[in-house]
């Protein structure tokens, strides 16, 4: 196989299932259909798996279009290795009631953090904040 600079070198990987992390923490998987110069994504029976602990769930969410600056990870999914994953699938309304309970208990701790933090006379900048400088 021949090197193929930028984002024409994902040409090969058209028609194959593959997974991506999102910038926002999103976890995708679909076959990937079209991609363009900026790195843009096409993908088709593309579910959003959701993880909380050792429990996973799958929404699905049929054609999904990434901008390219959004993707953090890319990579395709090997469907001929078995999958020896330790992993439980559970409903998708299980699995959106443990993440909410997961987010809920990180913004307590934080709000803990916070106040410890502030008690001693230091402040962090919030995080969506940071895009900003």
């Amino acid at each position: 196989m021949n090197y193929v600079p930028g984002t024409a070198s994902l040409i090969d990987d058209i028609d194959k299932k593959h997974l991506v992390l999102l910038r926002d923490g999103r976890t995708l998987i679909g076959y990937l259909r079209s991609i363009d110069q900026f790195a843009n994504l096409v993908f088709h029976q593309t579910v959003e798996r959701i993880h909380v602990g050792k429990k996973f769930g799958d929404i699905p969410r049929g054609i999904f279009i990434v901008r390219g600056e959004n993707v953090v990870l890319l990579g395709e999914i090997d469907m001929d290795k078995p999958c020896d994953t330790v992993l439980q699938q559970v409903s998708i309304e299980e699995i959106l009631e443990e993440q909410r309970l997961q987010q809920q208990a990180k913004q307590e701790t934080d709000k803990v953090k916070m106040q410890a933090l502030k008690d001693r006379g230091l402040s962090i900048p919030k995080a969506d904040n940071l895009d900003e400088y």
